[in-house]
């Protein structure tokens, strides 16, 4: 295998570890109840960092893990799915325009948009949950702002030093 292909291989593997790790470890408590938690950013960073297709592979299957390890295995399914449209987007739209700050922020909006879209969608028809489902979008979509800022604080970090060159696809 040549050696640039190992290294996304790698790269990949340690982002869905690190999207499961932040995921499952990394808990803010809301003041709804619940939480949020860092994983949303990881996923932004893996469309961003590792290409839209590597990246968008890494988001799912880190996320799906989590899922399965948390005791929420009726969602892996829709997470797999989810999580990687999420990255994938972000990844897309963030190559599309140059690497730039703003293909970063839109990149991450579209990418939080389908997550919070696709979870809905997601409770409403495959778990027959209906328009009750809308009560999960208010929480996601604190969710995906903690994450987009989140994961743009961390690249930006990331581009004041060598490591962006060696991680970005």
């Amino acid at each position: 295998m040549e050696p640039k292909k190992l290294r996304i291989l790698i790269y990949s593997a340690l982002m869905a570890a690190m999207v499961c790790a932040a995921t499952a470890v990394i808990r803010i408590p809301s003041p709804t109840g619940g939480y949020v938690n860092a994983g949303d950013g990881v996923v932004l960073l893996c469309g961003w960092l590792l290409g839209p297709w590597y990246g968008g592979a890494a988001a799912g299957v880190g996320s799906l893990l989590t899922d399965l390890l948390m005791g929420y295995a009726h969602y892996a399914p829709g997470t797999l799915v989810i999580k990687g449209l999420d990255a994938v987007a972000a990844g897309l739209i963030f190559r599309s325009m140059g690497r730039s700050f703003r293909g970063q922020l839109l990149g991450g909006v579209a990418g939080e948009v389908i997550m919070t879209a696709g979870y809905f969608g997601y409770s409403a028809l495959l778990l027959q949950r209906g328009l009750g489902a809308a009560a999960s979008v208010p929480g996601n979509l604190v969710q995906g702002a903690v994450g987009l800022v989140t994961a743009v604080l961390v690249l930006q970090a990331l581009r004041r030093t060598s490591l962006e060159q060696k991680l970005i696809a």
